[in-house]
């Protein structure tokens, strides 16, 4: 008799927190079937009944991630503009055990997305929501005149990404280096920098732990 078909979600989902992590522990050079099964105690054939191929299990296991990272406690948002964009910003930085993992499964499936058009596709597009929840305070921001009037908050955003995702990768790496308050206080540093426009000729710097 065929599980029901809340049982049989509730399986999938069950398949892709194994996935998460497998990609925690061993990244995605260790992320196999065999080894998926092992974390559940389950057979591969048991897999192979809900997911048929390795891609459509990563496929799941991201598209569960991002829907239960959406819904994780998050931080109180203070005042509009660039306060709310800061805490945005924190709740992304492996500042947590929980948050390391999940920055560890996220990073660890590049491998993969990179390699598989639809799977870029996704990527690219859950890089495009994460921009478009942050535009609107970056909007405030300027009008608040915590920014130059001139910004442009479509691009700032992509900026912002860019530079909390390149601070993930290198606190994942160098966690020595990047300690929570280090990872914070670059943050503190990246925004300060957008907040008010250099005098002619003058370079910004921001703050690299260790630097």
């Amino acid at each position: 008799m065929p599980p029901a078909p809340g049982d049989r979600e509730a399986r999938r989902d069950d398949v892709s927190e194994a996935v998460w992590r497998v990609l925690a522990d061993k990244g995605f050079g260790g992320l196999t079937l065999r080894a998926v099964a092992a974390e559940m105690g389950a057979s591969t054939g048991l897999l192979m009944h809900y997911f048929p191929t390795k891609r459509a299990l990563l496929t799941h296991a991201l598209d569960l991630l991002e829907r239960r990272t959406a819904q994780r406690p998050r931080r109180a948002r203070p005042a509009a503009g660039l306060a709310t964009v800061r805490v945005m910003l924190l709740d992304i930085l492996p500042l947590t055990p929980d948050d390391t993992a999940r920055n560890r499964i996220w990073v660890s499936s590049w491998d993969l997305s990179l390699a598989d058009e639809e799977l870029t596709a996704d990527q690219a597009g859950r890089y495009a929501r994460l921009r478009s929840t942050i535009r609107p305070h970056l909007d405030d921001a300027r009008r608040l005149g915590e920014l130059p009037a001139s910004a442009d908050p479509e691009q700032l955003a992509a900026t912002v990404v860019a530079f909390t995702h390149g601070l993930v990768v290198q606190a994942l790496f160098d966690p020595a280096r990047f300690s929570e308050d280090a990872q914070v206080a670059a943050l503190d540093g990246f925004l300060a920098s957008l907040a008010s426009p250099c005098p002619a000729g003058e370079i910004r710097r921001v703050a690299v732990p260790g630097g």
